[in-house]
């Protein structure tokens, strides 16, 4: 294994944990059982997660840019994903 694959393989594990964590912490604030206290932890813990996952999103997204067009990442076209 490469010496970049480990830290690459740990951040996608980050992402996909704190992605989860999120859609549970999201599902059990929609259940609408917490007070207000749990409500604000449970929402500040959610703000975290989320700017957890962009960070991780955006690093990949340069990270494609970079494979797309090395000499000069920030001209290459993002790609636009097959949307219906």
């Amino acid at each position: 294994m490469s010496p970049t694959a480990a830290p690459a393989t740990n951040q996608i594990a980050e992402f996909e944990q704190s992605l989860d964590e999120l859609e549970q912490l999201v599902a059990r604030m929609e259940q609408g059982d917490m007070g207000l206290d749990d409500s604000l932890k449970s929402f500040e813990r959610g703000v975290a997660l989320y700017r957890s996952c962009q960070g991780a999103l955006d690093q990949a997204e340069l990270r494609v840019r970079q494979l797309l067009d090395p000499s000069s990442p920030d001209s290459a076209e993002p790609f636009a994903p097959d949307t219906p």
